[in-house]
Order: C-alpha cells, then sequence, then structure tokens
C-alpha cells in the first residue's frame, strides 16, 4: 500500500470486491492519483461550457456534416501529446474488452458476428477508431436481437472462446513524453467537444448514449454463464476485468 495516498485512495487500493485485474486497477489508481488533476475543474468547466455551444449550434436546422478522419487523427494526436501514460494504456485496454465481451456473447449465442478492434498503440487507433468502436457495439445488438436467445441451456455444453483475445499489458505500448499529464477525466471532457464538433447530430448523440447498453450486456453474460449477480454492476467495470 501507497501510505503517500489520500485515504480514499489507500482505501480502493485494497478493496478487491470486484473482479478487476490488478493492472487494470494499479492504472486506475495512478490516474486518480495524477498530481495534474488540479487542472481537471478548471478544464471540464471550460469544455462544458463548449459542449453546450457546440451542441447548441448542431441542433440548429442547418446541413449536418461529419469528418471522422479528422476527429480520430485529432484524438490520437492529443493522446500521444497530452494524454497520461495511464490513461493511454486504459483507453488500449478499454478497446481489446469490449471487443473480446462482444465476441463472447456472439460466439455463444449462435451469431458470426466478430469485433476486431485490438489496437496495441495510439497510432493503431488511426484505424481501430473510436467511431468503430461505437458503431460495432450498435451492429453487435442490432445482429444479436431477442436476449432471450442469451442463455446457457445446457449446462455440459463448454462456452465458445475462440475469438477471446488475452490481454497481455506488455503488448500495449505507449511512448512516454513529458507534456503527457492530463488525466483521463479531463482529456475525456475534450474528447466530447471533439465528437460533438465533428459527427452528425445523431452520430454524436448515439456515441454519448451507448453506455446505456452496458446494463444490457451485463444482462446477457449473466444469462449465458447462469451468474445473476452480474447484472448488479455496469460494463464500466467490465471493461476492467
Amino acid at each position: 500500500m501507497n501510505k503517500s495516498r489520500s485515504a480514499y485512495l489507500q482505501a480502493i487500493s485494497t478493496d478487491d470486491s470486484l473482479p478487476i485485474q490488478s493492472e487494470a486497477a494499479n492504472l486506475w489508481l495512478q490516474d486518480l492519483d495524477n498530481r495534474f488533476r488540479v487542472l481537471r475543474p478548471i478544464l471540464q468547466f471550460t469544455f462544458a461550457i463548449l459542449l453546450h455551444i457546440v451542441w447548441f449550434i448542431k441542433r440548429l436546422p442547418l446541413p449536418q456534416f461529419s469528418a471522422h478522419n479528422t476527429l480520430q487523427k485529432t484524438i490520437s494526436w492529443f493522446c500521444k501529446y497530452f494524454v497520461s501514460p495511464e490513461a493511454n494504456l486504459l483507453i488500449l485496454r478499454h478497446y481489446a474488452t469490449e471487443s473480446n465481451i462482444l465476441n463472447f456473447l456472439s460466439e455463444n449465442t449462435g451469431y458470426e458476428h466478430r469485433v476486431n478492434l485490438y489496437p496495441k498503440t495510439i497510432n493503431d487507433m488511426l484505424h481501430s477508431t473510436f467511431v468503430d468502436h461505437d458503431q460495432e457495439l450498435f451492429d453487435c445488438f442490432i445482429k444479436l436481437g431477442n436476449s432471450s436467445k442469451a442463455i446457457n441451456h445446457n449446462a455440459n455444453t463448454p462456452y465458445q472462446w475462440q475469438s477471446w483475445q488475452p490481454i497481455n499489458m506488455d503488448e500495449l505500448l505507449v511512448e512516454k513524453k513529458a507534456t503527457q499529464i492530463l488525466d483521463f477525466e479531463t482529456s475525456h471532457a475534450l474528447f466530447m467537444c471533439l465528437f460533438c464538433l465533428l459527427l452528425k447530430k445523431d452520430e454524436y448523440r448515439d456515441a454519448i448514449n451507448g453506455f446505456n447498453l452496458d446494463q444490457s450486456i451485463a444482462i446477457r453474460i449473466g444469462r449465458i454463464i447462469g451468474e445473476n449477480t452480474l447484472t448488479e454492476w455496469r460494463i464500466t467495470n467490465i471493461h476492467s476485468i
């Protein structure tokens, strides 16, 4: 235990109630312990105002436009030079974990839909894009259809893991730079402004509401593995498994 941390951070560092892998928990704690988080209230306040202004303009009866490539290049550039290494690793890990979860759902409900978003570096995110990440989630649910199919009827039938890719933290490479100081939450606030500006209003609305499917994912997986308690915690926790 790092006693130089606050009492709260010491408490959550010893809490093992949720099955979160130690690598992810350590990254999370380092991100929370980022000394530059002192900037977060000011930056988040600024970004919140900017976001509401952009969102108001986007909802006016004006021609809609999007710039997916520009969006992805801008976010990746920002991650490379300003987002902390810990936050970048959490982002890369998030991609892989959600891809694994959606593939597990598809495999164990008899569908062929597979997600192949497993970036290892920030540059890889230029191809495994944030837009694709959201669309894959929606496409998976569209193809999965009725949730009653997400049931493991035969306890003797083994689970299917063919598309599951183990997450090796040594393979996730982030080149450290002196300018990488921003924590995940602050960076996320800026990302939302970029999403709002460079996506059509419907695309942005879908992207920010995608988390509403988290509970549905937990319910479907809980039915497959026969674990009802899984529905009590959201996919934001599952992303760290």
